[in-house]
């Protein structure tokens, strides 16, 4: 049964998912790169969205390489696509990734604003749902056919679909670095209220992974 997964999920050891004013210039906020600390180095980052066979291996790669296994389908906030707020001004915009994004399976991309599908290299398509996560996950699930959907982001969108009880599984990687302020994950949330309890956790040199499921 497909299952929709958080995985790969950087958080501050100060509890930020993203740093503040996202622009051009800094897609994950202000700071919001020493995030992803503990994923860059790794082979599967290099392999996944550098198109590298370098990189490192060892725990962080083999965690961070789970997060692409049984995925069929992807599921995006407005702010984890682009800057850009508001009505569509046009179709230019294609995402952060050029060409060929590191998807290479549809990725359903919540918005409040319709615009056309369009299909990108290496197989990544791009929809856009306006009928908010519950629909985005009814045509994420259907386009995965089986197989599991992950929800890459970013911080509002996942408290939305944490919040309605529809996350099955997550692994956040803790990395130690503080942000001082940005996107809280947990603010205002009681994962224990909601049916969440810790499943493992394992430490390495650049992060803390905790993996999280529903009772």
């Amino acid at each position: 049964m497909s299952k929709l997964k958080v995985l790969s999920f950087a958080v501050s050891a100060d509890g930020f998912g993203a740093g503040a004013d996202q622009s051009l210039e800094n897609p994950v906020g202000v700071n919001g790169t020493d995030l992803m600390s503990w994923f860059h180095p790794t082979r599967t980052f290099n392999k996944h969205v550098l198109g590298s066979d370098s990189g490192e291996t060892g725990p962080d790669d083999d965690i961070a390489r789970m997060g692409f296994e049984n995925i069929g389908a992807w599921i995006l906030g407005r702010n984890m696509f682009g800057p850009i707020r508001g009505p569509w001004p046009d179709d230019s915009w294609k995402g952060w990734w050029g060409d060929n994004p590191p998807y290479h399976v549809p990725v359903f991309v919540l918005t409040n604003y319709s615009r056309d599908s369009f299909e990108m290299e290496g197989g990544t398509t791009f929809h856009f749902v306006t009928g908010g996560i519950e629909e985005a996950l009814d045509q994420a699930k259907h386009a995965a056919a089986g197989k599991d959907v992950r929800l890459g982001g970013g911080v509002a969108t996942i408290r939305a679909y944490l919040a309605a009880g529809l996350v099955d599984e997550m692994h956040l990687a803790f990395v130690p670095a503080l942000l001082g302020h940005g996107e809280a994950l947990f603010s205002g949330l009681d994962l224990k209220a909601l049916g969440y309890d810790m499943t493992r956790s394992q430490t390495t040199p650049n992060a803390m992974h905790l993996f999280i499921g529903k009772r």
